[in-house]
């Protein structure tokens, strides 16, 4: 399976160990992964029975301040407190925190990291009123946002226009495991158990990045005088509260026991799990987090990336939840909630009336159940209405911490979760082509051979990989000396063809004492640590391993060092980064990965960090890739794992896909998730990464793959090669065609990342991010829209003749991209399709930017021409946008880029800068403008601008396509024009 190892037995034996680890089956081995019942806290949470909550809310510990407020929380059944903090954010956003009080030791929270894009922006809370019930407040900057409070039990219902749209701790699912000395501890060894740690807790303190200063909080007043305020009933709080108002709970010492608490009952896999031969040694004992969440007005929930399932979440009470764990799963299924390599915990509910969405920061194992309105509780919470959505979320360890965004519309939700976590950076151009990969080109000769065959054929291409053959002995930023014996010179080659070339970089390292960066590592203290404080020690590709340990700043920077050109010998600026393998993937661990109770800086289990280290690995790569180049250019990084925020730095692919025609139906719901919860920059490997595709089954992949942000064919080891001329005449006039028209609309995509860059809004929608009103569209996997102007339609079905395509829009109209036949809105058609035939429609009143001169790169093309594609609405009107730099540096920020508007009205085609002030002085011009569904003939047109006054334009006019062609306008991008038509 695998390269040929040459020499010394032990090589043998590193061969069939891994053999045996990744395996050699067709399908997913189900038994090395765990379901929730086979994990206990999450066992533990599912298993509470709704409208129990054990939790209410002190309200004589009520403290408001101008972002927000803070008040405890009581476990009435073990007497333990907490602490909850809610936050007015910019743009109709709240955050919400809930931390133990006093705990034995500290509880991880992901903002220790910079996973956030910067300290979130706060904004205001106003107190409405308050009794002995409920405290209600609202958002200052939107008056019809509103946030309640409730105390018995506990709950906050967040509200727009009066009803609720947000409901935590609806069903009362609430739970919070507080630390706790081991049961057979003696009191000294509880004391002890916090050493390690203690300094940490006080780095934090009790509000990591709250903001609040001190003798900031003002006391609570009932602005409204409502009767009885500030009354306390009788008895109430008797057991915790002096009866004074200010007066906090006292506590006899950090960590200790409160007075009458009872001890939880002591359940199996508190302190010790076992799974697949691995045992988990739970030293901190139970600490899981867990909270349930209703949406009344949401017909629909997505989001939860990474999963191989459908767009919208199903039921999952009477299955497993998803589940959030990065994991490398081989030949993972289709349509179903088992984890993947990426754990984005991002939800986004939707409905015709509003849209929110909730951010679950939490970097451990996850599970989140899903229960759609059933005429259960969910009726009675929402008041009867036939709508609503319940989730419950279970999280091993950390704390709560939760962003609610309220909309009212998917659009918004893109902006306000863009806030927050950050947006994906423009790419370079390069990055938006087309890339060709396998496992793995033999050597430099093969290198050449594929590069100049794709020039003899014709087709262009930018990017060729190299997979983990490329290096010595599976040691990352080294070259296989006999292989690849003069890569600066290979890479240059490329790239004087406007080329580039990416590499393989994995964090795990070969144990090896001649490998410098394992000597550097291991000498310096970098790696993760075992429970006994040793390196800890797993089998990956190089066989005996260790692994860098991410969270320390130092780790960080030192990875950061390795891509400067002096220390990865063999590379120039011309050489990008894949880093695979980073959930991290660990062949012989417990579900092939790293073990919980290993160790990180700073004293964190893996437990609390282990879907953050992916996350940690690529920051640190575009770290690298920022210091190589001094900072001048835009880094290129693919990831397989992601977490919140990985989309500041990397492109991702849906991991190791098969050949099969489920796989390709399902690239389209994954890569809507993925850019639904920020991560835009997504793509599947074309045809399958595992056995061979039939010609029929690569020819539909490319032609859904070109209408997908990333476009990379990538294949196993074993597969046969799948350059396009080693298929027949027919695939490879179609492959080509099909990657022609890919770089016929990169003007289209390089604005659009620009616009997903400074509005949050993503490449790739579903439907009803443009319709939200139209419930055809909520469940709508099998086409999705490009921008707001193309329609797409993939093929995804073996020997299909027809597809259905779903047209919205009541009094739209859509023109096919090949024909212009036009259809309208608001229905369903089936359509004939052959094997060159893809359903692409662009909608009535768009422009789209293209260019249809072929080179061999896109890199070539940056000063070609471009053509305009105006197509009308029903009232005869159009616009649309167009975005032009340097395509490769951060210039664009210092305001070095044009970014156009194109509208068109009353016979006029305006074209104006948008931002002003900004200014790229661009070679390109307008050769051509297409005006479809243009009703009548034209006399003369005219085009007028500063530099060429007035001059009449030649044009041609098609009376059955309805469709006028104005030919070379020939006025430069960059200036103000204006087209009349008489």
């Amino acid at each position: 399976m695998y390269r040929k190892m040459l020499g010394c037995a032990r090589r043998i034996c590193v061969l069939t160990f891994l053999a045996l680890c990744v395996g050699l089956s067709t399908a997913v081995e189900r038994h090395k992964f765990k379901t929730c019942q086979q994990s206990a806290f999450c066992r533990r949470n599912r298993e509470l029975s709704p409208g129990e909550s054990a939790y209410h809310t002190l309200l004589e510990t009520l403290r408001v301040d101008d972002p927000g407020f803070l008040v405890e929380l009581l476990n009435t059944k073990t007497g333990r407190v907490f602490q909850l903090e809610v936050n007015a954010l910019k743009d109709n956003s709240l955050r919400m925190k809930i931390t133990e009080k006093a705990p034995l030791q500290p509880r991880f929270e992901v903002d220790l990291f910079p996973v956030l894009n910067g300290t979130p922006a706060q904004s205001s809370l106003q107190l409405l009123q308050k009794n002995a019930d409920v405290v209600k407040f609202t958002l200052k900057e939107y008056p019809e946002s509103e946030v309640h409070l409730y105390v018995k039990p506990f709950k906050i219902e967040l509200l727009a226009g009066g009803e609720p749209v947000i409901i935590a701790n609806a069903r009362g699912l609430f739970n919070f495991e507080h630390t706790r000395e081991h049961p057979k501890s003696s009191s000294e060894s509880g004391t002890k158990s916090q050493g390690w740690v203690h300094s940490v807790w006080e780095k934090m303190g009790n509000w990591v990045g709250t903001g609040r200063k001190s003798g900031s909080e003002d006391e609570v007043q009932n602005p409204s005088e409502t009767e009885g305020d500030g009354e306390k009933k009788e008895n109430e709080h008797e057991e915790v509260l002096d009866g004074e108002s200010d007066k906090k709970i006292e506590v006899e010492g950090e960590g200790e026991k409160m007075k009458g608490e009872e001890e939880e009952e002591e359940r199996e896999g508190m302190w010790e799990e076992s799974f697949g031969g691995h045992k988990d040694s739970k030293p901190n004992g139970p600490t899981a987090v867990a909270m349930d969440f209703l949406f009344p007005k949401a017909q629909e929930v997505y989001g939860l990336p990474e999963h191989g399932d459908h767009l919208p979440l199903r039921n999952t009470r009477k299955e497993d939840p998803y589940r959030l764990y990065n994991l490398d799963v081989f030949e993972y299924e289709v349509w179903n909630q088992m984890a993947l390599y990426g754990s984005i915990p991002f939800m986004l509910a939707h409905g015709d009336a509003r849209t929110v969405g909730i951010l679950w920061l939490n970097a451990a194992e996850t599970w989140i159940d899903v229960e759609k309105q059933s005429g259960s509780i969910l009726n009675f919470v929402s008041g009867g209405s036939t709508d609503g959505v319940n989730t419950h979320w279970i999280s091993e360890s950390g704390i709560i911490d939760v962003f609610f965004y309220l909309g009212p519309r998917p659009k918004d939700i893109m902006r306000q979760n863009a806030l927050v976590t950050g947006s994906t950076p423009l790419p370079q151009y390069f990055a938006v082509g087309f890339h060709h990969s396998r496992w793995n080109y033999k050597d430099e000769e093969d290198v050449r051979t594929v590069d100049a065959n794709f020039d003899i054929h014709h087709i262009p291409y930018d990017v060729l990989w190299l997979d983990i053959e490329h290096t010595d002995s599976k040691k990352y930023f080294t070259w296989d000396s006999h292989k690849f014996p003069n890569s600066i010179e290979m890479i240059n080659s490329l790239a004087s063809r406007g080329r580039k070339m990416v590499t393989i970089v994995d964090p795990h390292i070969k144990k090896d004492g001649g490998y410098f960066l394992h000597q550097e590592a291991s000498s310096r203290g970098y790696y993760v640590k075992n429970s006994k404080g040793d390196d800890y020690d797993g089998w990956c590709w190089p066989g005996s391993s260790a692994y860098l340990d991410f969270l320390s700043e130092e780790v960080q920077d030192y990875w950061a060092s390795l891509y400067s050109l002096d220390k990865y010998q063999g590379s120039t600026l011309d050489l990008y980064t894949w880093n695979d393998m980073n959930e991290p993937s660990v062949f012989n661990g417990p579900e092939v990965t790293m073990p919980k109770d290993l160790k990180h800086v700073g004293g964190w289990e893996h437990r609390d960090v282990h879907n953050l280290y992916g996350f940690l690995n690529h920051m640190s790569t575009h770290k690298g890739h920022l210091l190589r180049s001094n900072g001048q250019l835009r880094p290129f990084i693919l990831t397989r794992a992601a977490f919140v925020g990985s989309q500041r730095y990397a492109a991702i692919w849906t991991g190791d896909n098969m050949a099969k025609w489920e796989h390709l139906k399902a690239t389209i719901p994954m890569c809507i998730s993925l850019s639904l919860a920020g991560m835009s920059f997504c793509g599947a490997d074309v045809g399958g990464f595992f056995q061979d595709p039939s010609e029929e089954l690569l020819i539909r992949w490319y032609q859904a793959a070109v209408f997908q942000p990333f476009l990379r064919v990538h294949s196993h080891i074993d597969t046969k090669r799948r350059e396009p001329w080693l298929f027949s005449e027919n695939a490879l006039r179609i492959f080509r065609d099909t990657i022609r028209k890919r770089y016929s609309y990169l003007p289209l995509w390089y604005t659009l990342f620009y616009e997903n860059e400074i509005k949050g809004m993503p490449p790739m929608r579903p439907l009803w991010m443009e319709y939200p009103t139209d419930r055809n569209t909520f469940t709508m996997e099998d086409q999705h829209l490009l921008g707001d102007a193309l329609l797409v339609h993939p093929v995804t079905d073996e020997g299909a003749k027809s597809v259905t395509v779903y047209f919205p829009g009541q009094g739209q109209l859509w023109y096919d991209t090949d024909t212009f036949e036009l259809f309208s809105g608001a229905q369903s058609i089936d359509v004939p399709v052959n094997l060159d035939k893809v359903p692409v429609y662009q909608r009535g009143g768009t422009v789209i930017s293209k260019k249809e001169r072929m080179r061999r790169s896109s890199a070539l093309t940056h000063h070609d021409p471009y053509t305009l594609v105006v197509a009308l609405d029903a009232m005869g009107g159009a616009q649309g946008t167009l975005y032009i730099d340097d395509g490769v540096s951060f210039e664009y920020r210092k305001n070095h880029h044009l970014y156009i508007e194109f509208v068109f009205e009353n016979d006029h085609l305006i074209s104006r800068k948008i931002h002003e002030e900004a200014y790229y002085n661009t070679k390109s011009w307008l050769e051509k403008v297409l005006v479809v569904g243009y009703k009548r003939r034209p006399t003369e047109i005219f085009i007028s601008s500063h530099d060429h006054g007035i001059q009449p334009l030649h044009f041609k006019y098609d009376e059955e396509q309805k469709l006028l062609t104005i030919r070379k306008p020939d006025v430069n991008m960059a200036t103000d024009f204006r087209i009349e038509i008489k």
